[in-house]
This record gives C-alpha cells, sequence and structure tokens, in this order.
C-alpha cells in the first residue's frame, strides 16, 4: 500500500517538476538571489540531480557519494539539465518500483568517503525527506526566482496567480 502511494505521488510531482524545469528561461539561468545562493542553472540541475539519487537511496544499503559519479553537464544549458531529468527521472522510477514494504523498513546510510552525512535511518523516511521532501523544497526555491526574474511559474497545483491575471 505505501509503495504504491510513493508510486502515485512520483508519478503525479514527476509533471510537475517537468512542467517547473521546462518554464527555466536560458536568458536567467546566471541569476541568483545572493551571493551565498546557487544560480537558476544550478538550482534546476540540483533538481535533476535529485532523482539520480533515488537509485543509490533506495538500492543500495550504504550510498557514498564518494564514489558515485554522474555526468551532469553544463549547469548553464538548460537542454542538458532537461536531458539530465529526463534520464534520472527513468531511473528513479525503476528504483521506486523495485521497492518492497520490507526494503522501506531496513536502514540505509550516506556517507562521503569515510564521513556518514546521513542515516542509518529506515529507507522509507529516506524516501519522504531525502528524495520527495527535498525535491519540493527546491521546486518551491526556483517558483521563487522564475518569479524574482518576472517569468511565469507553471501551475503544479491548479492555476497560478499569473494564470488568474491573465484571465482578467
Amino acid at each position: 500500500m505505501i509503495i504504491e502511494a510513493l508510486l502515485a505521488e512520483f508519478e503525479h510531482e514527476l509533471e510537475s517538476t517537468r512542467k517547473l524545469l521546462r518554464a527555466v528561461p536560458e536568458k536567467d539561468l546566471a541569476y541568483k538571489p545572493a551571493e551565498i545562493s546557487w544560480n537558476m542553472g544550478e538550482l534546476a540541475q540540483h533538481i535533476a540531480t535529485i532523482y539520480h539519487w533515488y537509485v543509490g537511496a533506495l538500492t543500495l544499503d550504504v550510498y557514498d557519494l564518494a564514489t558515485d559519479t554522474l555526468e551532469r553537464g553544463s549547469p548553464a544549458d538548460i537542454n542538458a539539465t532537461l536531458a539530465l531529468f529526463e534520464a534520472n527521472a527513468l531511473k528513479a522510477r525503476a528504483a521506486l518500483q523495485s521497492l518492497t514494504e520490507e526494503k522501506l523498513q531496513e536502514n540505509w546510510t550516506m556517507k562521503m568517503g569515510d564521513r556518514v552525512v546521513l542515516g542509518p535511518m529506515p529507507r522509507g523516511i529516506v524516501s519522504r525527506g531525502f528524495l520527495f521532501n527535498h525535491l519540493y523544497h527546491h521546486r518551491g526555491e526556483m517558483i521563487v526566482y522564475l518569479r524574482a526574474t518576472g517569468n511565469a511559474v507553471p501551475g503544479m497545483y491548479g492555476p497560478t496567480y499569473e494564470d488568474s491575471v491573465r484571465r482578467r
């Protein structure tokens, strides 16, 4: 039951992420709201990369980021980021589909070499907190970036402010 719910949410939110990333304009990829922030291209690439982490988080007991490699392309190329997103989404879906209820209860750990970054914690908590909620957090940031640069935000949960203004 839980896995079916995660898969349904994944599919719904995958389309919302796709809409959001497609709304990122090439002309604003260098925008960043503060010196310490990622620029819009880096944030978009990070969102696309989170889907890559589904494989390590859902299929491995210990996920070592130091040994994980992913060719990301340039964050200054939104088409490369969109391709990265689509490739990672396919792998993420397969990783989710491989889960069992028992695997959700098993402990998982993220490491960076010898250093433990997250965990150990049950994989079910990892799926919600590290994967799903982490993604939603960064999508919210991207909405702020889009609005700050005068770009339209796509409707992900119904009409947006921009949609309502256009109808007037």
